[in-house]
């Protein structure tokens, strides 16, 4: 069991690499060729946006809350989205349960979310093992016990990966948090729990 802390995940398709202010232009590049399949994910559209949101995540990094990362193509080197492990849960065992806390640093619970690709992504193996990446990571060096995925319940599609990946469905939050249309969103809730994780691993390699 190790901190969160950022770190490099990679394999022979794709590598997370920690995010930094370096990454702004190449993720706008990346956003800029084809918005059409953005519909129900918040993308910034500009380069001032960008730089506005990785440092809101760099923020939540250095507070303790977020772990981002920059999308790359472990082919080409070249960045194609970006994703991140968010709402991370240190639970407080030794105030409501008679349980020795974890050490300090270390995570009770974690979410994977903010996660897009770029269109020429989409539809190939990065997915896939970006997941396998984070949730192994997750998992194995963190050793939490559930790692949360979430979309807008309208997201057909993101709601259709999420499934695959062997999450269940734990239910559907009501008028949960602003969406990317403007509107308030319901939330669709997943959850992968520890005791789970050997037999999603297994399917996820299977398929990778």
């Amino acid at each position: 069991m190790l901190p969160v802390a950022p770190v490099t995940l990679a394999d022979e398709v794709v590598i997370l690499e920690p995010l930094s202010t370096s990454h702004v232009e190449s993720l706008h590049c990346a956003s800029s060729r084809d918005r059409s399949t953005f519909g129900w994910t918040f993308v910034p559209s500009s380069l001032e946006g960008w730089a506005a949101y990785v440092a809101y995540f760099l923020d939540e990094q250095s507070r303790g809350l977020s772990i981002p990362f920059a999308t790359l193509d472990g082919r080409t080197r070249r960045v194609i989205g970006s994703t991140r492990f968010m709402a991370i849960e240190r639970w407080p065992w030794g105030v409501v349960a008679p349980v020795e806390a974890r050490p300090t640093g270390c995570a009770d619970a974690v979410e994977i979310g903010s996660t897009w690709l770029a269109s020429e992504a989409q539809r190939t193996a990065i997915n896939s093992h970006a997941k396998l990446l984070m949730l192994t990571h997750a998992f194995e060096v963190w050793e939490v016990r559930r790692v949360t995925l979430k979309t807008d319940a309208r997201n057909v599609r993101s709601r259709t990966a999420i499934e695959r990946l062997g999450a269940k469905l734990d239910g559907v939050l009501r008028a949960h948090m602003p969406a990317s249309d403007g509107s308030v969103r319901n939330t669709a809730l997943y959850s992968i729990l520890a005791a789970e994780w050997p037999d999603v691993k297994a399917a996820l390699q299977s398929r990778a």
